[in-house]
């Protein structure tokens, strides 16, 4: 018994190291993006990474610095909303982006001039680093953090708000680079968000899970005690074998993925998963209570 309980431990620590290389190396990404690409060329980038480079272009600050700086509330966010996890890694990620601009200040550009080149290869890379941080429980943009929060107190979805917050970052970006650089910034930050959900599977929205164990009552409860979420309860039949089940149902928002996953899995790794893109969600009891 000792020994299966060490294995799974080990496991959960390779799991746990192996995401933290993956949003560490998210960061490198981003950031070679950011200095090799984009800011070389007047283009800037959405959420509060674009609000970093405007604020580095006008009082020559380190750009490092002000990501740092102005994501630290955002973190606070997604620590009282999604999670200690959610937010470890967050910090993890963004301190990754910071340092590794810093670093890559001086390296040389790799493309210089055509324009349609730059927004669509830098957005492509951008967009691929933050995916590969999202995808594995972390984020490098506080801004996602801030449209989840903002959505359960207005009439809006989480993708329009922060749609309607990069039109605001984006408007800040034209002061800077002029209109031209803030279209052509729109369109790689278009171009990231597409790669995004391209790496992440659905990124934008909420999604349903369905889930089938043969352990409904610790698995709600576990989502409910980790995760701060709701879920209900349908009688199931297998067509096959005539057994009766209960099956799960429940609403998380996109940045809540890995963690149920990883219950689910820790819980029954035999469970039967199935998992829908939601667009919207209101109403009900999707406001979920805080889980510290």
């Amino acid at each position: 018994m000792s020994q299966h309980r060490n294995r799974i431990q080990k496991s959960n620590k390779l799991k746990i190291l192996s995401k933290v290389l993956l949003i560490i190396i998210g960061g490198f990404i981003t950031a070679y993006g950011l200095e090799a690409i984009l800011i070389p060329n007047n283009v800037s980038d959405g959420g509060v990474t674009g609000l970093s480079i405007v604020g580095s272009q006008l009082f020559g600050l380190p750009l490092g610095m002000l990501i740092g700086i102005i994501n630290i509330p955002f973190v606070w966010l997604g620590y009282k909303q999604i999670g200690k996890s959610f937010a470890l890694y967050s910090v993890i990620g963004i301190a990754s982006l910071a340092i590794s601009t810093s670093l890559m200040h001086h390296i040389p550009t790799i493309i210089e001039g055509d324009t349609l080149l730059v927004t669509v290869v830098g957005g492509i890379i951008i967009g691929f680093g933050m995916g590969l941080a999202l995808r594995n429980g972390g984020a490098l943009d506080g801004i996602d953090m801030l449209a989840v929060l903002l959505s359960r107190k207005v009439p809006f979805g989480t993708s329009d708000l922060i749609l309607f917050l990069n039109m605001f970052v984006f408007i800040v970006v034209s002061t800077v680079f002029g209109l031209q650089g803030a279209i052509l910034s729109g369109l790689a930050y278009f171009i990231a968000s597409k790669v995004i959900h391209i790496v992440e599977e659905g990124l934008s929205g909420s999604k349903t899970f369905k889930i089938i164990t043969n352990q409904p009552e610790i698995m709600v409860e576990t989502i409910r005690d980790r995760l701060g979420r709701g879920a209900t309860y349908t009688e199931a039949y297998g067509g096959y074998s005539n057994e009766q089940f209960k099956e799960i149902t429940c609403v998380i928002n996109r940045m809540e993925e890995s963690k149920i996953k990883d219950i689910i899995h820790e819980i029954d790794p035999t469970a039967f998963i199935v998992v829908y893109d939601v667009a919207e969600v209101k109403g009900g009891n999707f406001k979920k209570k805080d889980i510290h």
